[in-house]
Protein backbone atom coordinates (compact mmCIF):
# COMPACT_ATOMS: atom_id res chain seq x y z
CA UNK A 1 0.00 0.00 0.00
CA UNK A 2 1.08 3.62 -0.89
CA UNK A 3 0.90 6.42 1.60
CA UNK A 4 -0.58 9.65 0.28
CA UNK A 5 0.56 12.08 1.53
CA UNK A 6 -1.91 15.39 2.12
CA UNK A 7 -0.37 18.92 2.32
CA UNK A 8 -2.10 21.59 3.25
CA UNK A 9 -0.87 25.52 3.32
CA UNK A 10 -1.84 28.24 4.63
CA UNK A 11 -0.06 30.78 2.03
CA UNK A 12 -2.20 32.15 -0.58
CA UNK A 13 -1.63 30.98 -4.04
CA UNK A 14 1.34 33.14 -5.85
CA UNK A 15 3.35 32.70 -2.93
CA UNK A 16 3.65 35.94 -0.03
CA UNK A 17 2.34 39.27 -0.21
CA UNK A 18 2.93 41.59 -2.77
CA UNK A 19 4.66 45.02 -1.45
CA UNK A 20 7.00 43.77 1.41
CA UNK A 21 4.31 41.47 3.45
CA UNK A 22 2.91 44.27 4.97
CA UNK A 23 -1.19 43.87 5.70
CA UNK A 24 -2.84 45.87 2.90
CA UNK A 25 -4.76 48.23 5.05
CA UNK A 26 -1.42 49.48 6.66
CA UNK A 27 0.70 49.54 3.22
CA UNK A 28 1.61 53.12 2.55
CA UNK A 29 1.81 52.58 -0.85
CA UNK A 30 -2.42 52.53 -0.65
CA UNK A 31 -3.21 55.15 2.09
CA UNK A 32 -3.79 58.30 0.05
CA UNK A 33 -6.21 56.34 -1.84
CA UNK A 34 -8.03 54.81 1.31
CA UNK A 35 -7.81 58.65 2.51
CA UNK A 36 -10.08 59.98 -0.40
CA UNK A 37 -12.50 56.55 0.03
CA UNK A 38 -12.48 57.78 4.00
CA UNK A 39 -13.57 60.86 3.36
CA UNK A 40 -16.11 60.11 0.83
CA UNK A 41 -17.60 57.53 3.21
CA UNK A 42 -17.84 60.15 5.62
CA UNK A 43 -19.08 62.73 3.95
CA UNK A 44 -22.20 60.08 2.20
CA UNK A 45 -22.16 58.93 5.78
CA UNK A 46 -22.92 62.17 7.32
CA UNK A 47 -25.31 63.76 4.57
CA UNK A 48 -27.11 60.25 4.91
CA UNK A 49 -27.71 61.04 8.85
CA UNK A 50 -28.14 64.39 8.75
CA UNK A 51 -31.02 64.51 5.94
CA UNK A 52 -32.64 60.74 6.88
CA UNK A 53 -31.62 59.50 9.94
CA UNK A 54 -31.24 62.66 12.78
CA UNK A 55 -34.41 64.34 11.06
CA UNK A 56 -36.91 61.47 11.77
CA UNK A 57 -34.65 61.14 15.43
CA UNK A 58 -35.22 64.77 15.63
CA UNK A 59 -39.10 64.34 14.55
CA UNK A 60 -39.94 61.62 16.84
CA UNK A 61 -38.33 63.18 20.16
CA UNK A 62 -40.19 66.13 19.09
CA UNK A 63 -43.04 64.51 18.94
CA UNK A 64 -42.28 62.32 22.92
CA UNK A 65 -41.81 66.01 24.18
CA UNK A 66 -45.10 67.73 22.76
CA UNK A 67 -46.52 63.88 23.94
CA UNK A 68 -45.15 64.07 27.48
CA UNK A 69 -45.73 67.67 27.70
CA UNK A 70 -49.77 67.34 26.63
CA UNK A 71 -49.89 64.28 29.11
CA UNK A 72 -48.63 66.58 31.63
CA UNK A 73 -51.09 68.98 31.11
CA UNK A 74 -53.89 66.43 30.85
CA UNK A 75 -53.03 65.04 34.19
CA UNK A 76 -53.05 69.11 35.77
CA UNK A 77 -56.16 69.00 34.80
CA UNK A 78 -57.39 65.80 35.69
CA UNK A 79 -55.94 66.40 39.21
CA UNK A 80 -57.79 70.37 39.21
CA UNK A 81 -60.74 68.37 38.01
CA UNK A 82 -60.17 66.04 41.42
CA UNK A 83 -59.77 68.55 43.31
CA UNK A 84 -63.05 70.58 42.37
CA UNK A 85 -64.78 67.14 42.62
CA UNK A 86 -63.51 66.42 46.30
CA UNK A 87 -64.29 69.86 47.48
CA UNK A 88 -67.88 69.93 46.02
CA UNK A 89 -68.15 66.52 47.86
CA UNK A 90 -66.74 68.05 50.96
CA UNK A 91 -69.29 70.49 50.47
CA UNK A 92 -72.14 68.44 50.18
CA UNK A 93 -71.40 66.42 53.04
CA UNK A 94 -71.13 69.50 55.06
CA UNK A 95 -74.66 70.54 53.98
CA UNK A 96 -75.71 67.06 54.36
CA UNK A 97 -74.56 66.71 57.88
CA UNK A 98 -76.17 70.68 58.36
CA UNK A 99 -79.41 69.55 57.23
CA UNK A 100 -79.14 66.14 59.43
CA UNK A 101 -78.53 68.06 62.24
CA UNK A 102 -81.45 70.66 61.67
CA UNK A 103 -83.34 67.56 61.04
CA UNK A 104 -82.56 65.75 64.74
CA UNK A 105 -82.79 69.85 66.25
CA UNK A 106 -86.26 69.96 64.66
CA UNK A 107 -87.59 66.72 65.89
CA UNK A 108 -86.12 67.16 68.93
CA UNK A 109 -87.98 69.96 69.08
CA UNK A 110 -91.20 68.37 67.69
CA UNK A 111 -90.92 65.48 70.26
CA UNK A 112 -90.62 68.28 73.42
CA UNK A 113 -93.52 70.26 72.35
CA UNK A 114 -95.49 66.82 72.13
CA UNK A 115 -94.24 65.62 75.76
CA UNK A 116 -95.55 68.74 76.91
CA UNK A 117 -98.70 68.97 75.42
CA UNK A 118 -99.45 65.70 76.68
CA UNK A 119 -97.79 66.57 80.03
CA UNK A 120 -100.23 69.76 80.01
CA UNK A 121 -103.39 67.54 79.06
CA UNK A 122 -102.31 65.08 81.95
CA UNK A 123 -102.32 67.60 84.27
CA UNK A 124 -105.57 69.11 83.52
CA UNK A 125 -107.28 65.80 83.86
CA UNK A 126 -105.50 65.19 86.89
CA UNK A 127 -106.58 68.80 88.38
CA UNK A 128 -110.23 68.02 87.00
CA UNK A 129 -110.10 64.66 88.93
CA UNK A 130 -108.40 65.96 91.76
CA UNK A 131 -111.18 69.17 91.55
CA UNK A 132 -114.07 66.71 91.70
CA UNK A 133 -112.50 64.37 94.68
CA UNK A 134 -112.43 67.78 96.57
CA UNK A 135 -115.91 68.51 95.95
CA UNK A 136 -116.97 64.58 96.68
CA UNK A 137 -114.77 64.75 99.64
CA UNK A 138 -116.30 68.41 101.07
CA UNK A 139 -119.82 66.94 100.06
CA UNK A 140 -119.29 63.79 101.88
CA UNK A 141 -117.97 65.40 105.14
CA UNK A 142 -121.19 68.06 104.94
CA UNK A 143 -123.33 64.80 104.84
CA UNK A 144 -121.17 63.20 107.45
CA UNK A 145 -121.61 65.91 109.88
CA UNK A 146 -125.04 66.45 109.15
CA UNK A 147 -125.43 62.94 110.62
CA UNK A 148 -122.73 63.92 113.19
CA UNK A 149 -124.89 66.39 114.88
CA UNK A 150 -128.08 64.10 115.01
CA UNK A 151 -125.78 61.05 116.23
CA UNK A 152 -124.64 63.45 118.83
CA UNK A 153 -128.03 64.70 119.69
CA UNK A 154 -129.03 60.73 120.07
CA UNK A 155 -125.53 60.13 122.11
CA UNK A 156 -126.62 63.03 124.47
CA UNK A 157 -130.32 61.90 125.15
CA UNK A 158 -129.36 58.12 125.77
CA UNK A 159 -126.39 59.64 128.21
CA UNK A 160 -128.49 62.14 130.23
CA UNK A 161 -131.19 58.97 130.20
CA UNK A 162 -128.53 56.57 131.55
CA UNK A 163 -127.13 59.25 134.35
CA UNK A 164 -130.87 60.05 135.52
CA UNK A 165 -132.79 57.53 134.36
CA UNK A 166 -135.13 60.26 132.84
CA UNK A 167 -136.01 61.01 129.41
CA UNK A 168 -133.58 64.36 128.20
CA UNK A 169 -135.36 66.69 126.81
CA UNK A 170 -134.63 67.62 123.10
CA UNK A 171 -134.90 71.27 122.83
CA UNK A 172 -132.11 71.84 125.15
CA UNK A 173 -129.95 68.68 123.86
CA UNK A 174 -130.32 70.91 120.47
CA UNK A 175 -129.40 74.06 122.41
CA UNK A 176 -126.07 73.12 124.28
CA UNK A 177 -124.90 70.48 120.61
CA UNK A 178 -125.62 74.05 118.77
CA UNK A 179 -123.86 76.33 121.59
CA UNK A 180 -120.87 73.54 121.41
CA UNK A 181 -120.35 73.63 117.69
CA UNK A 182 -120.25 77.41 117.91
CA UNK A 183 -117.62 77.26 120.72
Amino acid sequence: MAEHETHAGTEAPGGAHEGGGAFPPFDTTHFASQLVWLAITFGLLYLMMSKIALPRVGGILKDRSTKISGDLEAAKAAQAKAEAARADQDKALADARAKAQAMGQATHQQLAAEADAKRKALESELNAKLAAADAQISDMKTKAMANVESIAKDAAAAIVQQITGKAADPQKIAAAIGEAAKG
